[in-house]
C-alpha cells in the first residue's frame, strides 16, 4: 500500500530541525519513501491513497522510554507519598498479587491512552510479560520490553527469575514484525546484589541486547548505596561493568557533575521522568548538564501510578518548563529540544534510532498528527513552539506505526476500547477479593 500525506506542516526532526509548511509525506508498506513539498499531480498518482492533512502537523511518533504499563490499574491508589513508602507499603504488595490477567488488562489500558496521546514506541519493565507483549502485538504499537527483575529474594527465585527474564528476552526479540525487541533489566542497584546484576551484564552481553535499570531516583537510595556498598549507584554500576554495554538509566535525578561526565564518557543513555518525579518529591534531573555535556535525555512517563497519565506531550512541556525555573533561565531547555527529547532522542534512548525519531526516507512509517486548528494554536507562528507550550493530548487526530493505522481521525482502528475499560476495572476489583 502507497499513501501520500499532503497540505501538512511536516515537522522532520532531522537536525536543523527541518519544518516544511506546505509539506507532504510518502509511505509505502512500513516505510518513509518520500518526505518534501506537495508532489506534482503525475507524481501524486504513483500513489494508492492520497491524504489531505490541512490544518494538521505530522512529527514522528512519541517514545515513552521508561514505564510500567500494568500500573494504570494503580493509578490514584496510593498518592502523595515518598517514593520508598509509596513502593514498599502500597505499590509492591498489591503488586504480587497481580497475575496475567491484571498485566494485561492494565496494558491494554495503557495502550489506549498511549495511541491517543501521540505514543507510537515505549520501553516496558514489568513482570508477566508475555502478556504485555501480546498487547503490543494486538495493538500495532512498537515497544522495547524487558522483565524486570528485583533479586530481593531467595537464591532459587533468583534463578527463576533470571531464567525468566532470559527466555522473554529470546523469544520475543524481533517478533511482531519487528515491533517489539527487548532488554534485560535487573530493577536497581538497592534491590539486586552487585554479584546478580554481573549476571545479567555477562548474559546481555552474550545477547547482544542493551541493559535497562533505575538508578540514583532519590537520596535515601544514593545514601544507602553508599552504605552498603561504598560508592555512588554510579561508581557501583561501572565496577560491575554494566556501563560497558548499551545502557539505558531511568531517573538519574541525584547524580554529581563527575558522575555525568561518566555517564556521557560511556554513552549511558538516560530516561527523564520529570513527571513522575515531581509528584514524588524526588527532586528535578540535572538535564540541562546533560545536555551540556553532550548527552541527549529521552522522555518517560513512568508508570501511571505515579504520575498518574502516560501523557507524553504533558512530559514535553514539563521539560521545557522546569528546567527554565530551577536554573531561573528561560534557554535552558529550548522548545525545539524538549521536541526532540519526546522524539529522536527517545528513539536513542532505545537504540532504534536507525528505525524511528525522524521523519526520513528510509525509516519507518511511525508518525502521528495533529490538529493544528483550535484557538490554542493560532496564529501558528511556530509549530515546533506551539506543540511544546499549546498542545494538549486531545490535539493528536491520527497514528500510524509501520505505515498501519492505529488510529484515525481519532477513531481506535486495533483495539476495543470501551471493552478495554470495562476488563480494566473489573481486573482491579479482582485484586481486592
Amino acid at each position: 500500500m502507497k499513501r501520500l500525506f499532503i497540505n501538512a506542516t511536516v515537522a522532520t526532526m532531522k537536525d536543523g530541525a527541518e519544518v516544511l509548511k506546505q509539506g507532504a509525506l510518502g509511505v509505502e508498506d512500513d516505510k518513509i519513501t518520500y518526505v518534501g513539498e506537495v508532489p506534482e499531480p503525475q507524481v501524486q498518482e504513483q500513489f494508492d491513497e492520497i491524504i489531505d492533512c490541512s490544518g494538521k502537523a505530522i512529527l514522528p511518533g512519541l517514545v515513552n522510554t521508561h514505564g510500567h504499563a500494568a500500573m494504570t490499574l494503580l493509578r490514584g491508589y496510593a498518592d502523595d507519598l515518598p517514593l520508598q513508602t509509596w513502593l514498599e507499603e502500597h505499590m509492591w504488595p498489591l503488586e504480587a498479587k497481580f497475575t496475567h490477567v491484571q498485566v494485561q488488562a492494565g496494558t491494554a489500558l495503557a495502550a489506549v491512552e498511549m495511541i491517543r496521546s501521540g505514543t507510537t514506541c515505549f520501553m516496558d519493565m514489568y513482570d508477566h510479560m508475555d502478556a504485555v507483549a501480546h498487547v503490543v502485538e494486538e495493538s500495532g504499537m512498537r515497544a522495547r520490553l524487558t522483565r524486570g527483575v528485583i533479586g530481593l529474594c531467595s537464591e532459587e527465585m533468583q534463578n527463576k527469575k533470571f531464567e525468566e527474564a532470559v527466555r522473554f528476552a529470546t523469544e520475543w526479540h524481533g517478533q511482531a514484525d519487528g515491533r517489539i525487541t527487548t532488554m534485560l533489566a535487573p530493577h536497581a542497584p538497592y534491590t539486586c546484589p552487585p554479584e546478580y546484576i554481573k549476571r545479567f551484564v555477562e548474559k546481555a552481553g552474550e545477547l547482544k541486547l542493551p541493559l535497562h535499570t533505575h538508578m540514583s531516583e532519590t537520596v535515601k537510595e544514593v545514601e544507602q548505596n553508599v552504605r552498603d556498598y561504598g560508592v555512588r549507584p554510579v561508581e557501583h554500576l561501572r565496577q560491575l561493568g554494566f556501563f560497558d554495554l548499551p545502557a539505558l538509566v531511568a531517573h538519574a535525578v541525584h547524580v554529581t557533575e563527575e558522575e555525568i561526565d561518566i555517564l556521557a564518557e560511556h554513552d549511558v543513555k538516560v530516561a527523564h521522568n520529570p513527571g513522575s518525579n515531581l509528584k514524588l518529591g524526588s527532586g528535578i534531573a540535572p538535564v540541562t548538564s546533560m545536555l551540556r555535556k553532550g548527552m541527549r535525555p529521552g522522555l518517560a512517563t513512568d508508570g501511571a501510578a505515579s504520575n498518574n497519565n502516560l501523557d507524553l506531550i504533558e512530559e514535553i512541556q514539563l521539560a521545557a518548563l522546569i528546567h527554565k525555573g530551577a536554573q531561573l533561565d528561560p534557554e535552558a531547555v529550548p522548545a525545539l529540544t524538549a521536541l526532540k527529547m519526546g522524539t529522536i532522542y527517545g528513539a536513542e534512548c532505545l537504540f532504534l534510532d536507525h528505525e524511528i525519531g525522524t521523519l526520513e526516507v528510509g525509516k519507518k512509517a511511525d508518525f502521528i498528527t495533529l490538529d493544528l486548528t483550535g484557538a490554542h494554536m493560532q496564529p501558528l507562528h511556530d509549530v515546533v513552539s506551539h506543540v511544546v507550550y499549546s498542545a494538549s493530548r486531545g490535539d493528536v487526530v491520527d497514528m500510524y506505526v509501520n505505515g498501519q493505522p492505529l488510529m484515525v481521525n481519532r477513531e481506535l482502528l486495533t483495539l476495543d476500547e470501551e471493552k478495554i475499560r470495562h476488563e480494566a476495572t473489573r481486573a482491579f476489583q479482582a485484586l481486592l477479593q
